[in-house]
């Protein structure tokens, strides 16, 4: 977890006198495009899964293929108590579709957060550390604002000036001050984000707020994802059942240390600020910090937990040993997990999902950097890509991680064949029969590297054409 920062926080909030004069600093040199988002049709079987269900389809205008990985539908999340969303369309880099959102929470509410642990930081990303503590939270949280298109990164003064007139509006809509909104922005590096068209976007979107609309919502972050990201989850506290819900966004540009993503967990339990913040810290360890794509970590990289309190009444929690928060723990990592997975699954261009299980290594450290070094080879990679069972890239990415790693005790297993084992090719192995698994679209990957008892799990994608066509055409 990166450490609190308070590089410009005084600054961020500063009341803007008169807003205007923020609206004309923002303009100055400001460059954008219109894009049309990324979209494609579902298949036939997934619509009528669909109507049978009762749930909302995963469906987009078509343009774009949705990955071969996605889930089927958008889970039906349902109202939680305390919390209202509304969108808009801004028009800064999208047309046709919201590319905005903007939730209101009850007054009261608690929050954590936990941001990306680059040196580059995105204006939003400082905004909202300045904000929530690293270790207690953040008390009263009543609007959060979220665009994509534009990261607000990389833009100077005229980025600080449109994150605190997006906060003003906000604020004014909601009826709080400005250090009661959160904010957050996916898209562009280094283009400054029109304040006007912002403004405008965030007073839309919060004349519109309602208590549904979960996959719009969804929907409206995404940048180069294909399909919308949500999970839910019930959890009991004191026999009252509480909801978890969470959307997210993410598709390449993503590695561990915040992953290259956006990610807002929402909960009606009444938890006090510094338990949803050791929650949050600890989950993210494996959930959305044990995911990568690329190996490339963004600049505006963010998870944050909202509770509002506003659900089922139970007692308080305000300590993190309370053992009645048990349930709520396994379902709060339940819903991080799979909204992590989603993002891999939705990894560009990607065709087959890649688990990488490290066993046997010096400590848990040591087994996730061998697990990143195989999950992050584009030889491995490209190699499952083609469905080729070169099974020596394995070998190879686990010698370069720099870990300690017994070469002659080192056994590799591709789905749940045995493929070496004691520093050789196992004397039974049958390429054959890894050629047929590599032929699937849920790839296991397993490495003991005879050192101990240290193991870690991390996700991944295979590394395909479709990778290059959408990252060289992504400014296009």
């Amino acid at each position: 977890m990166a450490k609190k920062q308070k590089p410009i926080g005084t600054t961020l909030l500063r009341p803007l006198n008169p807003l205007a004069s923020a609206m004309r600093s923002a303009r100055r040199g400001q460059s954008g495009s219109d894009k049309t988002s990324p979209s494609s049709a579902r298949t036939k079987a997934s619509k009528q899964k669909a109507k049978q269900t009762g749930r909302s389809s995963n469906k987009q205008p078509e343009t774009v293929k949705v990955s071969p990985l996605a889930p089927d539908t958008f889970p039906a999340i349902p109202a939680i108590a305390g919390i209202t969303m509304g969108t808009a369309r801004t028009g800064i880099k999208y047309s046709g579709r919201p590319d905005l959102v903007a939730f209101r929470f009850a007054k009261g509410a608690q929050a954590a957060g936990v941001f990306a642990s680059t040196t580059m930081p995105g204006v939003p990303v400082d905004w909202c550390r300045s904000l929530i503590d690293s270790d207690q939270g953040m008390s009263d949280v009543r609007g959060l604002v979220v665009n994509a298109g534009n990261a607000n990164v990389f833009t100077g003064q005229a980025g600080r000036d449109v994150a605190k007139a997006s906060a003003m509006a906000a604020a004014k809509a909601i009826g709080c001050r400005q250090k009661n909104v959160l904010l957050a922005s996916t898209g562009l590096i280094g283009e400054k984000p029109p304040v006007d068209k912002m403004v405008a976007g965030v007073e839309k979107a919060a004349g519109a707020l309602s208590g549904d609309g979960w996959e719009t919502a969804a929907r409206a972050i995404m940048t180069t994802d294909t399909f919308a990201k949500g999970s839910t989850a019930t959890a009991q506290i004191d026999g009252a059942d509480i909801t978890i819900a969470g959307i997210a966004k993410g598709s390449g540009m993503v590695a561990p240390d915040m992953a290259t993503m956006l990610a807002f967990l929402f909960t009606d339990a009444n938890i006090a600020s510094p338990v949803l913040q050791t929650l949050l810290s600890i989950n993210v360890r494996h959930s959305f910090n044990a995911i990568t794509v690329d190996g490339d970590a963004s600049t505006s990289d963010m998870v944050l937990l909202i509770a509002t309190g506003k659900g089922p009444t139970h007692k308080p929690i305000t300590r993190v040993g309370d053992r009645r928060l048990a349930d709520f723990r396994r379902k709060l990592s339940r819903v991080m997990t799979d909204l992590a997975q989603q993002i891999v699954r939705d990894g560009e261009g990607a065709g087959k999902f890649i688990t990488v299980k490290v066993t046997g290594a010096a400590n848990r450290r040591a087994a996730k950097t061998i697990a990143l070094s195989i999950a992050n080879s584009p030889l491995v990679k490209t190699a499952i890509a083609g469905e080729d069972a070169n099974w020596g890239r394995i070998v190879m990415a686990v010698g370069k991680s720099g870990e300690l790693a017994e070469r002659d005790k080192l056994a590799i297993r591709i789905g749940d064949i045995l493929v070496a084992r004691n520093g050789e090719a196992h004397a039974g192995y049958q390429e054959s029969r890894v050629a047929l698994h590599l032929k699937g679209k849920e790839i296991d990957l397993e490495v003991d590297v005879g050192v101990g008892a240290g193991e870690a799990t991390i996700w991944t994608c295979d590394l395909t054409h479709g990778y290059i066509r959408i990252n060289a055409d992504y400014r296009s």
